[in-house]
């Protein structure tokens, strides 16, 4: 039995820096549904596991120009929380504005001819409200308190218990909404037929299924961060002190 295959997806995803690109391309769930082992996970996405296999024994691929990736198992909690929100929920929340007026535009010209757009809209519509209430909560309750958490534990001072009873409750409500969100992905990636316009679809038509599919692969680094490290991470940090 192959070790690796038995690994949970969560678990390679944190311990090998290339594996959220790999499983970016067989369509491997690692950011909600990261608590399954791979060889599971393959099976759910319809791949052959020694395909993904082969993929993450082999050297890891970078971007070109690309920085070092930081090792956020190590590093302080108020560092990660710093990169999330200054990188995923800066680009979220621009995305969300930017695919909104874009849908609005290709609706308007290709909807007719193509109603699962609207489908593809109302959903966005109601990702782009779940997330903006689900950062928004993030950024003024959960993620002030774990940085006061931590700064405590560093200084050996008592913790101020959380308004909350416990970070397993606002963490267990967020990987809930991520796991909304996920869906809502899917439904949307579904609808749009892997985001591949049709023959007839304009430079905007293109243009807003290459933005979608982009902003789904960060939505997904942005919740494996979360779900897979910084929740575990601050639950065990809780647990200690």
């Amino acid at each position: 039995m192959n070790t690796t295959a038995e690994k949970t997806v969560r678990e390679l995803a944190v311990e090998l820096p290339h594996a959220a690109r790999v499983f970016e391309k067989w369509g491997i769930d690692y950011c909600c549904g990261g608590g399954r082992s791979l060889t599971e996970a393959c099976e759910a996405a319809h791949v052959k596991v020694d395909q993904v296999l082969r993929a993450l024994d082999g050297e890891p691929c970078a971007p070109a120009g690309s920085s070092p990736e930081h090792d956020w198992m190590t590093e302080p909690l108020s560092n990660l929380i710093e990169h999330i929100v200054n990188t995923h929920h800066k680009y979220t929340r621009e995305e969300l504005d930017r695919l909104t007026a874009l849908l609005d535009k290709v609706c308007s010209v290709h909807a007719t001819r193509h109603p699962e757009l609207l489908r593809v809209q109302t959903h966005f519509i109601e990702l782009k409200q779940e997330l903006t209430l689900h950062m928004m909560k993030e950024e003024k309750v959960l993620f002030p308190y774990l940085e006061r958490m931590e700064e405590s534990v560093l200084q050996k001072e008592p913790v101020v218990p959380p308004p909350f009873g416990t970070v397993q409750n606002p963490v267990h409500m967020m990987m809930q909404e991520h796991d909304s969100a996920g869906a809502t992905l899917r439904v949307m990636r579904e609808a749009s037929d892997e985001y591949q316009a049709p023959a007839d679809g304009c430079f905007s038509y293109r243009t807003l299924y290459q933005a979608l599919a982009a902003f789904e692969v960060d939505l997904h680094q942005h919740i494996h961060l979360e779900n897979n490290i910084l929740f575990p991470r601050a639950v065990e940090m809780e647990g200690q002190h």
